[in-house]
This record gives structure tokens, sequence and C-alpha cells, in this order.
């Protein structure tokens, strides 16, 4: 299925503090621009269980207070699929996410920062686009 997506707003380059990835950056900005609140809404890389040091653990890229119960994270494929242990890592994960009560939406790094308004507006409605959609 082609998905056409309107022409998005510009995503400028990440402040030079950023501690996350370009893409992730490019998340960050259309939740900004489309009125969500850091800190009101939603906060940014949230650890679990230990997080990403903990065996176990796990760290949220955004989890969300308004819309509840929701976590995005940014999948890259050098980090997340470029071989399948940690394809099968990812879905791990979201099992242990969701086993919390969490509602786990990814949004795949070419489409962040390809539209990422879009793909942010459509993770609010907990609809899932990235490789890993469906898959648990």
């Amino acid at each position: 299925m082609v998905i056409k997506i309107k022409r998005e707003p510009e995503i400028p380059e990440p402040p030079e503090d950023w501690q996350g990835s370009k893409p992730e950056w490019a998340i960050f900005h259309a939740l900004i621009s489309l009125g969500k609140k850091l800190g009101v809404d939603f906060e940014y890389q949230s650890a679990f269980l230990g997080g990403r040091l903990a065996k176990g653990g796990a760290v949220v890229d955004f989890l969300f207070y308004n819309p509840p119960n929701l976590a995005i994270n940014v999948q890259s494929v050098f980090y997340h699929y470029r071989e399948i242990t940690q394809k099968v890592r990812g879905q791990m994960q979201r099992a242990q996410l969701e086993g919390m009560g969490l509602r786990v939406i990814f949004i795949d790094e070419a489409d962040a920062l390809r539209a990422p308004h879009w793909y942010v507006r459509e993770a609010l409605q907990f609809r899932d686009h990235s490789r890993m959609a469906g898959v648990v």
C-alpha cells in the first residue's frame, strides 16, 4: 500500500546539546509543533526496569501522559532491523512494555525523517506503520 503524504513543514537541525538521534529530533520537533508539551504531555527517554544498562531493561523514546499509556519508539535500521536478533529484541521489548499497560508504537527512522508530522499524528491515534507493525 502506498501512503500519500502532504508536504511536511521543514524540520530544523537539532540543537548542539540534543542528546538523541536526528530521527528522534524530528519526532520531538513534530510533537512540539503539534502542540504537545515536554513534561506535561510527554517525556523523552524514559527508563523502565533499570533502562538500557539493566538486563531486561528498556528505554522508551517518548512516553505520553496525554494520551495516557502511549509509548513511541523510533526504530533505526542499524540498531533495530539489521539482524534478526535485534528485531526479536524489539518484539520482546514491545511485549514487555505492553504487559505493563503501555501501547507501543514504532516509527521507522526513514519515516521520521521523511514525514515526522504525519507519522506522529498517526501514532497519537495508535496507528503503527513501521516494519514492526502487527508483530508481537
